[in-house]
């Protein structure tokens, strides 16, 4: 049964350079056995890695939702990360540490601190990034060591990905009982938290206190398990940093839209579509095959609208009130989208918006967007491909949220410009620049020279997440004063910089324009 019983027997290591006393050796029990984790350095953190939270998906369980795990005998040893979940290397910044790749990597991590095992804490459920294709808890810039010095919980949890986490079939959908088929990811996401309801008390944790966050796909995950009928109960708080399940442009597919689209790439890559041959495959061949067509990977599997895990549209649940009302915190970075570092003059951006949106459409995106020089023109046309990409989605989520939510919101805006490191240019705010800021993880960025800024900020961010998460509200002693998002406030947002202040937001004619513009069927 795999790494499951790796270590049914207690083993004395030595981790992280911690030497391997007795007293270095935390064991909390859990529903299927007991774990036995480490001490970090500091002596301020329990640590927890690799914990099973279901079965491994393999065989017959390859393509199923999420099934429970096994129990074990004696003590697992939980003092490295498990494996990650089949992926290419689509990203050269993600750097896991980890075994590596395998199709048994449903597993989590835990850092609690050692104050008080009873203490009933706020508990911080972590959801990574990678669209969908990519992605592990065992990158260093998502390390929750220093996080739970904060007086959190915090928990990451790796979950199926591309073909294997959002395969959508005929046959699949034949063989279940709720007639859907897809998002085992997602499922993989609830039944993580589900296990944190289940266990975290076990751990110092108030199991009635869960705030779940993501990044990137991660964070369109939150906006789905908000929306979902099966997880929505599950958690009290929801964190959401640039993304959201609620594109007008690209929303998710229904179920029978998805399995034509699977099905005809599963007989142009394998000239077989039928579900016996494609479960008698090994992992590696399914993912290298698909993984060598053209395109993008994330084109390719994606979360439907399977009719069980997700009934209707995102957004449909959300403009009905019918998610999960509780509070949100959300926003995105200055520069999610990437255009060429290029000259361009005012002819030239009349023109491009006149090619993209057509005349009436165009002079209203030039309000919207407005450019007095070219200088303006390209912070306009990036400001656009990032609102394209997934910013709108984002305030989309937000807006609604605040409409039918009945719970505070919170929106933020990270605009500190990056030092630059190994893989990002300096003085951008790029897509994901905000992880290592959030978990206090500035030193595992290869390459950064961290300035003062870049402490003073991720400080504060820390703050500011920790104190909703144990409240709802992010304010706190010391801290420049953060108003809810809404009409009575302005429209506050809270402008994350080396002089963090909440301002009214000046965009919102934007997101006004492309609601308007991608709500129309011709579009």
């Amino acid at each position: 049964m795999r790494s499951i019983l790796r270590s049914a027997v207690t083993v004395c290591v030595v981790v992280a350079s911690v030497a391997c006393f007795a007293d270095k050796a935390p064991v909390v029990k859990t529903d299927k056995g007991k774990v036995q984790g480490y001490i970090s350095e500091d002596g301020k953190v329990r640590v927890f890695k690799g914990i099973p939270y279901a079965a491994p998906p393999v065989g017959q369980l390859r393509w199923k939702p999420p099934r429970p795990a096994e129990k074990w005998h004696g003590k697992l040893n939980t003092t490295s990360f498990g494996h990650h979940c089949m992926q290419a290397s689509v990203f050269s910044d993600m750097i896991f540490r980890d075994p590596g790749p395998s199709e048994d990597c449903l597993n989590l991590n835990v850092w609690t601190p050692t104050t008080d095992k009873k203490a009933k804490l706020p508990v911080m459920v972590w959801i990574y990034g990678g669209g969908f294709y990519a992605g592990a808890t065992s990158e260093a810039r998502q390390d929750g060591e220093n996080l739970a010095h904060k007086g959190v919980v915090v928990v990451s949890m790796n979950y199926r990905l591309n073909i294997f986490g959002f395969l959508v079939h005929p046959e699949l959908t034949a063989e279940s009982p709720h007639h859907a088929s897809g998002n085992y990811g997602l499922m993989d996401q609830a039944a993580a938290i589900e296990w944190v309801r289940r266990n975290i008390k076990n751990f110092g944790g108030d199991p009635g206190n869960i705030t779940i966050f993501g990044e990137s796909a991660g964070s369109f995950s939150v906006s789905a398990q908000m929306a979902s009928p099966l997880s929505k109960a599950l958690f009290q708080k929801a964190i959401g940093e640039s993304g959201a399940a609620m594109s007008q442009r690209e929303p998710f597919p229904p179920r029978e839209a998805r399995e034509k689209k699977d099905v005809k790439e599963l007989e142009d890559v394998f000239g077989t579509s039928k579900l016996s041959d494609l479960r008698a495959m090994s992992a590696a061949d399914l993912l290298k095959a698909v993984e060598s067509r053209p395109g993008h990977p994330a084109a390719r599997f994606w979360p439907d609208i399977d009719g069980y895990f997700l009934t209707e549209d995102v957004a449909a649940t959300y403009a009905a009130g019918k998610q999960a009302h509780i509070p949100l915190l959300a926003g995105w970075n200055r520069d999610e989208g990437f255009i060429p570092q290029k000259a361009i003059t005012m002819a030239e951006y009349h023109a491009w918006a006149q090619k993209e949106f057509g005349p009436n459409n165009a002079r209203k995106f030039l309000t919207a967007y407005a450019a007095t020089n070219g200088t303006e023109a390209i912070r306009a046309l990036r400001d656009y491909a990032g609102d394209r990409f997934l910013v709108y989605a984002t305030w989309r989520w937000i807006e609604a949220q605040v409409a039918t939510g009945g719970k505070p919101v919170y929106r933020y805006h990270f605009e500190l410009p990056s030092p630059g490191d190994k893989f990002h240019a300096a003085g951008t705010v790029f897509h994901s620049d905000d992880i290592e800021y959030v978990f206090g993880t500035l030193d595992s960025r290869k390459g950064m020279n961290v300035r003062p800024e870049d402490r003073a900020v991720s400080e504060l961010m820390q703050s500011y997440w920790t104190n909703f998460a144990k409240t709802g509200d992010p304010n706190g002693p010391g801290l420049p004063k953060w108003p809810a998002y809404n009409a009575a406030t302005n429209w506050q947002v809270m402008h994350l910089n080396a002089e963090s202040e909440a301002r009214p937001d000046k965009t919102r004619a934007r997101y006004e324009f492309l609601n308007e513009v991608w709500s129309k069927p011709t579009q």
